[in-house]
């Protein structure tokens, strides 16, 4: 009987998922020096101006779970575009088209 092929990475490689459990979400995310809004500030503009697009989808999301406004997040795409390069911008900017496509504003 076959085994059923692996559908995230974190199923392929579990000790990934396990890092990614106890070390980054409930470690480092935890720090009491930032706050998590801070943090996802953070995050979506290292993975914004490293061009990681499939992270920064699930980064920007998460970016509004946790307080970042429309507003902010966009005026963060446009700071980036200066420091790390008008392509990178265009790149978060495409997945904002797509996040805020059902706003009205």
């Amino acid at each position: 009987m076959a085994q059923d092929k692996p559908k995230t990475v974190y199923e392929l490689i579990p000790h990934l998922g396990r890092l990614r459990d106890e070390v980054v979400y409930a470690d480092v995310w935890e720090q009491p020096e930032l706050n998590k809004r801070d943090r996802s500030l953070i995050t979506v503009a290292a993975l914004a101006a490293l061009c990681r697009t499939d992270e920064l989808r699930l980064h920007m999301n998460r970016a509004m779970e946790n307080g970042v406004t429309k507003d902010e997040m966009l005026a963060l795409i446009t700071h980036i575009a200066f420091y790390s390069g008008w392509p990178t911008a265009m790149n978060a900017g495409r997945y904002a088209l797509e996040m805020f496509a059902d706003d009205e504003s």
